[in-house]
């Protein structure tokens, strides 16, 4: 039997999306954190992130939010998306580099607003591919006769590591960096373990560590009150590592997802590519292979906010999917190196 006639993993019925606040260019965030209009520039031409969304109000430093409130709001835009009453959501799933607190478990937090109880939930701890851990596992309870439907959440708050004190100016090309590249956000959908109107079959899932003896290519820390004076970085990137690596991974993820799923490059019709930077991603694409496939992003509008962004941009591609066409979605995780990608198919 071909690849592609074996039966699905899992449908997406649904899909939500939340971003906290306005968007904030890179001429505000610039003029906030002392930058002169050079430093706007190089953020144009070399990173090419254009816009953020921040947890936090930029010139006061205020709190505007929690990832708590971004997954309720995420969830919820999924489940209303759908004509999904909460009591038929059978399990909840959240793939996070950056919960609320240790406990109680922000995926738990997230399921109480919604009125979702009295079923199994899991919290996963992942950088980029953990939305795609999260689909996974998603898709493996939505598997089970008695678990008909999923709801799985994937965002970051990245901003909450930001100190508005200190002088921006000062830091290193590796600190720096991130204060461009990230942003805030969440993103939610519905699986079924049954085909529903609609929905978007998933004929493959893939996720794989392939860091073994690697150095980490991007570290983010977690400070208590016995080390909270430590001098070293909350977050740290080794951005050289990721210009290098991230692209050949995707070719490899690409690679793999169309031999398992048996479909030529050409009959892929939508890429949803990695989403490190506007530029980045424009890299990758082109040495993808796939030139007749219509690219998903969003990253130079709402920046990198992590785990989010496999599924925001899954919920641009439900307005633009129509039945019979496919799409490969690719994500690469440089925390410890893993791939991520699915292979999808609307029925």
């Amino acid at each position: 039997m071909a690849a592609t006639e074996s039966p699905p993993l899992a449908h997406i019925v649904s899909t939500g999306s939340a971003l906290p606040g306005d968007p904030i260019d890179n001429a505000t965030l610039g003029e906030r954190l002392g930058m002169d209009r050079l430093w706007e520039q190089w953020v144009a031409t070399f990173v090419g992130t254009l816009g953020r969304h921040l947890s936090f109000d930029l010139d006061t430093g205020k709190p505007l939010g929690t990832l708590a409130d971004l997954g309720e709001q995420a969830g919820r835009a999924a489940l209303e998306s759908g004509g999904i009453a909460p009591g038929e959501i059978d399990a909840v799933v959240l793939g996070t580099a950056t919960p609320d607190m240790l406990m109680p478990a922000t995926v738990n937090i997230v399921a109480d607003r919604l009125g979702i109880d009295g079923v199994p939930t899991y919290q996963l701890q992942s950088g980029c591919t953990g939305a795609v851990q999260a689909l996974s596992l998603g898709a493996k309870l939505a598997a089970d006769p008695d678990t008909r439907r999923v709801l799985v959440l994937a965002g970051d708050s990245c901003t909450k590591h930001f100190d508005l004190e200190m002088d921006f100016r000062a830091l290193p090309p590796t600190q720096l960096i991130n204060c461009v590249l990230f942003g805030d956000g969440a993103g939610a959908v519905v699986l079924s373990g049954e085909p529903e109107p609609d929905s978007i079959a998933i004929r493959r899932i893939l996720t794989r560590l392939v860091g073994g003896g690697r150095a980490p290519g991007h570290e983010l820390d977690w400070f208590g009150p016995a080390d909270r004076a430590d001098s070293r970085p909350a977050v740290a990137e080794d951005f050289k590592a990721v210009e290098e690596s991230v692209p050949a991974l995707a070719v490899e993820i690409v690679t793999e997802l169309l031999d398992d799923v048996d479909w030529a490059a050409g009959e892929v019709d939508f890429l949803l590519p990695p989403q490190l930077s506007g530029r980045m991603t424009e890299r990758i694409v082109a040495g993808l292979g796939l030139p007749g496939a219509e690219e998903v992003s969003c990253v130079d509008e709402v920046g990198n906010c992590g785990n989010a962004l496999p599924l925001l941009q899954l919920d641009r591609l439900r307005d633009r999917i129509a039945p019979g066409d496919r799409a490969l979605a690719v994500a690469v995780e440089s925390s410890k190196w893993l791939k991520g990608g699915l292979a999808l198919e609307a029925v």
